[in-house]
């Protein structure tokens, strides 16, 4: 209780009581303006009264706002601090990522110089058969005419065209590529069709759950692709004829094995490589080189 409640309380008991004796000594004035200090002693003191209870009220709203405040301002502290960590983590994972696609892009360009090397005067005497084989196989020239398309595009309809027999036989489909589009020029259907046929070669020979990554990159002026999935794989010997016309390996499964053979006349036609790496037991990878222009 402060000082001025205790003060109007005592003056309203004091009021009190000469009002009560006034009744037996005092005039009728007298007692009325004792009454009347009575009242005003008694609303003094609930005014103070009231005046208290709204200023704790007041204090006790404020500390809530504070305590509230203040586990906000620590979770946003929190959040924050979260935030940080994956963005660093993010960046981390990014540059581990880019770090091993530019080791394998190095294998791959070796890779690749050591298969034209190998095979430069093969592909000099098969290009033009397995070319004029295939290209009865595609529309023609004027339905079909060359364009910049966006190779990463092309690959994402590809998946798209097969996800239901890839999610059938337990193949994931993905695609990793540190560019959102990269442009080729060439054509948008046979670039379809190339990547359609060695999904569904995957698709195929996989004979277990696995997945299939395409890693898609850029180089100067060209274009490296890496279709690498987690099946068996072929032996060596197997593997190095897997783009020839009709050849099927100890694996077959029904089909007529040209897809692989499409595949390859179609990066020939606009002047690029290929080439399939299967160690045994550890999946198939097919590695092809395209010119942007």
């Amino acid at each position: 209780m402060t000082k001025n409640q205790k003060i109007s309380l005592v003056a309203a008991c004091i009021f009190y009581v000469l009002t009560i004796v006034g009744f037996f000594f005092f005039s009728l004035t007298l007692i009325v303006l004792l009454f009347l200090g009575f009242s005003l002693s008694i609303a003094y003191f609930s005014m103070q009264c009231y005046q208290r209870h709204n200023d704790y009220t007041g204090a006790e709203h404020l500390q809530q706002e504070i305590g509230m405040l203040t586990a906000e301002k620590e979770q946003l502290s929190k959040d924050y601090e979260t935030l940080v960590s994956e963005k660093d983590k993010a960046i981390e994972e990014s540059s581990q990522r880019a770090d091993e696609l530019e080791k394998e892009l190095e294998v791959v360009m070796a890779d690749f110089e050591k298969y034209k090397e190998e095979n430069k005067e093969n592909s000099d005497k098969n290009a033009a058969s397995v070319k004029n084989e295939f290209e009865s196989l595609l529309p023609p020239e004027e339905d079909d005419d060359a364009a910049n398309v966006d190779i990463i595009e092309i690959a994402r309809r590809a998946i798209k065209e097969l996800e239901e027999a890839a999610h059938k036989a337990g193949l994931r489909v993905n695609i990793s590529s540190a560019s959102d589009k990269l442009m080729v020029h060439a054509s948008a259907k046979r670039l379809l069709i190339m990547f359609r046929n060695i999904i569904d070669n995957s698709i195929k020979y996989m004979q277990k759950e696995g997945t299939l990554v395409i890693t898609i990159s850029a180089i100067e002026d060209d274009i490296f692709i890496v279709l690498k999935d987690t099946g068996k794989g072929l032996p060596e010997n197997e593997t190095k004829h897997i783009f020839e016309l009709n050849y099927q390996g100890s694996n077959r499964i029904s089909g007529n094995g040209l897809g692989l053979t499409q595949a390859k006349a179609i990066v020939e036609h606009y002047g690029g490589t290929i080439y399939a790496r299967s160690p045994q037991g550890n999946g198939m990878g097919i590695y092809i080189q395209l010119p942007t222009t």
